[in-house]
């Protein structure tokens, strides 16, 4: 996998993806996209919530909805590392089994999400769930 990161102005970068997607980060606070460190979080929720989605649908659950919202918390001197990150997944379906909501959020974390695995080496991880109602 590659990537290139190009520097526009200021703080601004684009990043292109080896697949051709682009986005601008800003490394001023987010005032223009986000910031390196909003991307790192947001790879986590995206790769964590494909192996929900993933593992729900392949234990026959009725999916119809899944988000997942991150916390933090960061070193407050240089460098501003996370030193502890939850995903607290929103899930939402038609009878869908605690159980089986509870492993793959769990199996993502500890085993199959690629960010997170690597986040971890670092980071504390830890993971919360609900299943909310389908309206």
């Amino acid at each position: 996998m590659q990537a290139e990161v190009k520097w526009i102005d200021g703080f601004q970068f684009i990043g292109e993806s080896q697949s051709g997607h682009s986005i601008i980060m800003d490394g001023n606070g987010g005032k223009t996209g986000p910031s390196p460190m909003e991307m790192v979080l947001m790879g986590a929720g995206g790769c964590s919530s494909v192996d929900v989605i993933d593992g729900l649908k392949s234990a026959n659950q009725m999916v119809l909805n899944c988000v997942a919202k991150l916390t933090t918390k960061r070193r407050e001197t240089a460098p501003r590392i996370f030193t502890q990150m939850n995903i607290h997944f929103e899930v939402s379906g038609i009878d869908l089994d605690e159980a089986i909501v509870a492993q793959v959020a769990k199996d993502s974390l500890e085993k199959y999400c690629s960010v997170c695995l690597m986040l971890g080496e670092a980071v504390k991880m830890t993971h919360s769930w609900e299943i909310i109602k389908h309206k």
